[in-house]
């Protein structure tokens, strides 16, 4: 069975399969593809998981045995097996073959593939996992699609733009869409919901300040303890909106704890940076800082920002401003 990747949380809502398969080269959507999968699994149970990453050499008999263990805390689990090249080769092929006769009714697989070319779509193995499983295809955005997609992501955080405004912000991302994402997200956190005007969308996200809040990301990740201290005290200066800045730090502390994690679970950093949405400049630059980070260090950074967010809405005394700082310096390690 075929589900459109746009549907799939609709697709969820009336009931979980066992198997899914994940294809497709738009990196951010079809990780939001599979994240929507995971946590519809462990909305109904399935709590522990799996991660296989089939690249050279991988041992294809590893798929049968992970099918065949029980947790001792759980007897329901996910199996998150990705295959980056798209190609399992013939040992996969007949693994995949095999393991879509038998599926086990007490796991949840989930096959993430990049896009398929004609003879991936029509080889055998493939078309066995359709048969038994939802195949879900990430089709591209096109850069004629984006001004659609812009408006369908900007509906979900309840705005609407005027057609100017809309295409403000799409020659801006030039059809990148990780960059698109990033707009719609800084609208959400600058701008009440309903309808914004082109004016709006200039003031609040492309008319950037001297100051970028998104520099704060690459000064933490290069450990730059200076440049964070000059930006953050620059964006204060400039009365940049505390939200922002608040989402953009603890989104790099939220991505350092997934790396993290993902590494524990046995990840190579490209897989662990891939699993945790780590694409371009912070692939590139968080292994050389996510092993001198502690587990404990992370998870009080990202619950450090909670209490922040408390006192931006003045729920709870503080200077927010001074907050920021010491959240970012909290995830610079010291150099030794």
């Amino acid at each position: 069975m075929e589900v459109d990747s746009t549907d799939l949380r609709n697709h969820l809502k009336r009931g979980l399969n066992t198997l899914y398969i994940v294809h497709g080269d738009e990196m951010l959507l079809n990780l939001e593809a599979a994240d929507s999968i995971r946590s519809a699994a462990k909305s109904n149970g399935f709590e522990d998981r799996t991660v296989l990453i089939a690249e050279n050499r991988f041992d294809w008999s590893k798929l049968k045995e992970q099918s065949q263990s029980v947790s001792l805390f759980s007897s329901n689990k996910i199996i998150d097996l990705r295959i980056p090249s798209g190609k399992p080769g013939k040992l996969g092929s007949d693994a995949l073959q095999s393991f879509a006769q038998r599926l086990p009714e007490n796991i949840v697989t989930l096959i993430t593939l990049p896009a398929l070319d004609r003879s991936g779509r029509s080889s055998k193995w493939f078309s066995e996992l359709g048969k038994v499983g939802i195949s879900v295809e990430v089709k591209k955005v096109y850069r004629e699609q984006l001004p659609r997609w812009i408006t369908h992501r900007l509906k979900l955080q309840n705005q609407t733009l005027e057609q100017s405004a809309l295409q403000l912000i799409a020659e801006r991302v030039e059809g990148n869409l990780i960059a698109a994402h990033q707009e719609i997200l800084k609208l959400g956190l600058l701008l009440p919901e309903g309808h914004l005007s082109e004016e709006d969308v200039r003031n609040a996200v492309v008319d950037v300040a001297r100051f970028d809040p998104f520099d704060l990301g690459p000064a933490i990740l290069n450990g730059d303890k200076t440049l964070l201290i000059r930006i953050l005290r620059g964006l204060e200066k400039e009365g940049l909106a505390p939200p922002l800045v608040l989402w953009i730090i603890a989104e790099e502390a939220k991505i350092l704890l997934r790396v993290k994690r993902a590494l524990g679970e046995g990840l190579n950093m490209r897989s662990a940076c891939a699993d945790a949405g780590a694409w371009g400049l912070r692939q590139k630059l968080i292994p050389n800082i996510v092993h001198k980070l502690t587990h404990e260090m992370l998870r009080n950074a990202v619950i450090k920002a909670s209490e922040i967010d408390k006192q931006i809405k003045g729920l709870q005394p503080g200077n927010s401003w001074a907050s920021f700082l010491a959240l970012g310096l909290s995830i610079i390690p010291s150099r030794t």
